[in-house]
């Protein structure tokens, strides 16, 4: 009877797995997300903490922002098992007006950016995800792999010597121990073994406590002591802004990570204003907001496994439970147990693929440009949304260059109703760049008086495009020649019906 009632979890397609119907009724399943939402968490203690003082608030607002965060985005967010919480990117953008104007103010930036949010994801703000190039998204992880490593290195600085060895151990488990059994997650018996052993032999080393001191008390309802009035929009409206973009990039670029490795795709405008509610609500508790976390985000669905909603709320409620109620207990965790989970977490999310000889013989120059454009900006600005922004302009110019070239003009001469006619055929998008080349394509002394432009391989795109044609039409003119252009489409005759004439003031 027993093989009868077996586990049938395995079975389960990528999109079933995400199930918390079907998880709740699988122990074998239910158990990985249990225990990925504890490791996670214990993770996420010392980097809340670490973001407060980036920030300049007490630890509490970040550790409050992270457990308000994960539980809202578990319960509304679109993309499952994605963990956020208190981000550095955050803290780096609103620490000025923690500094110049208070805790105030700093709390109302966070409720407004979390609005801002909302509307941006009201006015379709992630379908700008579809014009991010696969170049620019493996340069995203690889900053990320990056930052994440070497956000650790501190940790091994100037620290007791028995540091180095704990956190080989601690790496050699999160390696090695999946081999022999993934029934427990690796990083959370690393982090068992670890701080048994210090605690055992009473051996001195930094600590989780060693960070700032744990909240001893459950956040409640913080409403910001400001004028509502301009004044106050004036001065907080800039962070909030800036908060709400770089948190929502970080976000759509993680989830999209999150569902590569997945194979499930996830509603990305529900999980845009799923964030601006969290950020909100976390502003209302008296946390410091933030946005999906790449690093906490791999440990649970990558070296964890977990795949629902179920971890990621967890991860909040083992949070809060942790720093209330055991706060004595996670404070002796060793932080060399913490970095080798991070240093783990920087080597499975880079991608090593994208780096290999092979790899980069084959990819086009302007694609590996993008790619090292993209990591270089972010690691050296530590700041991942202009990061994104720069790969992103750099492959629009090279996209903009390798379609100018597209454009071609062949030229022959006919005889068309006795005449002799040199005809021009234009192949390719015409746009401002490759139209910026089109006047420079046609031999306007030698040609013969009539010319006839055929557009019929071609689309005329913008403006610029209307006052090339124009400008060719207008230097045959002066050469007395008479020109006829053929074969628009009917988008392309109506931009040039609204606009011809108009541009050039009446000549090149």
């Amino acid at each position: 009877m027993a093989t009868t009632t077996a586990d049938p979890a395995p079975a389960l397609t990528p999109e079933q797995r995400q199930s918390v119907r079907r998880t709740l009724r699988s122990p074998r399943h239910l158990k990985t997300e249990v225990l990925a939402g504890l490791v996670v968490a214990l993770a996420l203690i010392p980097e809340a903490i670490a973001f407060s003082i980036i920030a300049g608030v007490d630890p509490r607002v970040g550790l409050f922002a992270s457990f308000t965060m994960a539980v809202t985005t578990a319960v509304l967010g679109g993309r499952p098992a994605m963990i956020s919480a208190a981000t550095g990117a955050v803290a780096l953008v609103i620490a000025p007006l923690m500094a110049s104007h208070g805790i105030d103010h700093f709390i109302a930036a966070v409720i407004l950016a979390g609005l801002f949010q909302v509307v941006l994801a009201l006015i379709g703000a992630a379908r700008l995800m579809r014009f991010i190039p696969r170049s620019v998204m493996v340069g995203f992880v690889n900053a990320l792999a990056i930052l994440i490593f070497s956000s650790q290195i501190p940790e091994l600085i100037g620290v007791p010597w028995a540091v180095y060895p704990l956190t080989l151990l601690g790496l050699a488990i999160v390696f090695l121990f999946p081999r022999i059994t993934r029934a427990v997650p690796a990083p959370l018996v690393a982090i068992v073994v670890i701080t048994v052993l210090v605690v055992s032999f009473g051996t001195e080393v930094p600590t989780v406590g060693d960070k700032g001191a744990l909240p001893e008390s459950l956040p409640s309802l913080f409403f910001p002591d400001v004028p509502l009035n301009l004044e106050t929009l004036r001065i907080i409206a800039p962070y909030a802004l800036t908060m709400a973009v770089v948190g929502l990039l970080e976000s759509l670029m993680t989830a999209k990570l999150v569902d590569d490795i997945t194979d499930t795709p996830s509603p990305k405008t529900r999980e845009s204003w799923a964030q601006g509610v969290a950020n909100v609500v976390s502003g209302l508790f008296g946390g410091m907001g933030g946005c999906a976390m790449i690093g906490q985000t791999m440990i649970n669905v990558k070296a964890s496994g977990a795949r629902t909603r179920i971890s990621t709320f967890l991860a909040g409620v083992f949070l809060l439970i942790l720093v209330v109620t055991l706060g004595q207990v996670v404070a002796v965790i060793p932080m060399a147990a913490l970095v080798a989970i991070m240093i783990f977490v920087s080597w499975a999310t880079f991608d090593w693929h994208s780096v290999r000889p092979a790899t980069l013989s084959r990819m086009p120059l302007p694609e590996t440009l993008v790619m090292v454009s993209t990591v270089v900006v972010t690691v050296w600005t530590h700041n991942l949304a202009l990061g994104v922004v720069v790969g992103v302009l750099v492959a629009m110019v090279a996209f903009a260059r390798r379609v100018a070239h597209f454009v071609s003009v062949d030229r022959e001469l006919e005889q068309r109703s006795g005449r002799e006619t040199a005809v021009y055929t234009v192949h390719g998008e015409l746009f401002f760049a490759s139209s910026n080349d089109l006047y420079t394509m046609f031999d306007y002394a030698g040609d013969p008086g009539h010319v006839v432009i055929d557009l019929s391989d071609s689309h005329l795109w913008d403006a610029s495009t209307v006052a090339a044609l124009d400008s060719v039409t207008d230097k045959y003119a002066h050469y007395g020649k008479q020109v006829r252009v053929v074969g628009l489409n009917q988008a392309s005759r109506r931009m040039r019906v609204r606009l011809g004439g108009m541009l050039n003031g009446g000549g090149h």
